[in-house]
């Protein structure tokens, strides 16, 4: 059986379900991240293949060149602001979900931090996690 998270922006207009395991659980602490989530970085589940997210209810986005080059979207509810998701139009079968969404928070463990070097000095995370000045190649 395949492990199922669910989970849900602030007011609950937009749900999520994934099915499978992430291909990746990670902290980034690139610029795009620090602003996305108001904080010093964001965190997420990264899923592959054209079923493994399921999305029920209305998000918008927003575009963003990543370092690689690459466009972006990054997602949000419009109606409580909450971040998503991420989509890439260059692997459109990869999404990248929210952790804090998740109904059940346990289902996250992050495994590495990607771009630590631009790291806020005051956003201290677990100092066992593998620490990658940009994004990992494979």
């Amino acid at each position: 059986m395949s492990t199922i998270r669910t989970g849900r922006c602030a007011c609950g207009a937009v749900r999520i379900e994934a099915r499978g395991d992430p291909v990746a659980e990670l902290h980034c602490q690139c610029r795009h991240c620090q602003l996305r989530s108001g904080t010093g970085h964001s965190s997420f589940l990264v899923f592959a293949g054209p079923e493994a997210v399921e999305l029920n209810g209305e998000t918008r986005s927003w575009s963003v060149t990543a370092d690689s080059g690459n466009e972006k979207y990054q997602a949000f509810c419009p109606d409580c602001g909450t971040p998503t998701h991420m989509t890439f139009p260059a692997n459109p079968d990869v999404t990248a979900i929210s952790a804090a969404l998740l109904d059940s928070p346990d289902q996250f463990a992050p495994k590495f931090v990607t771009y630590a070097g631009r790291a806020l000095p005051w956003d201290s995370l677990d100092p066992v996690l593998a620490r990658f000045d940009q994004m990992p190649k494979g």
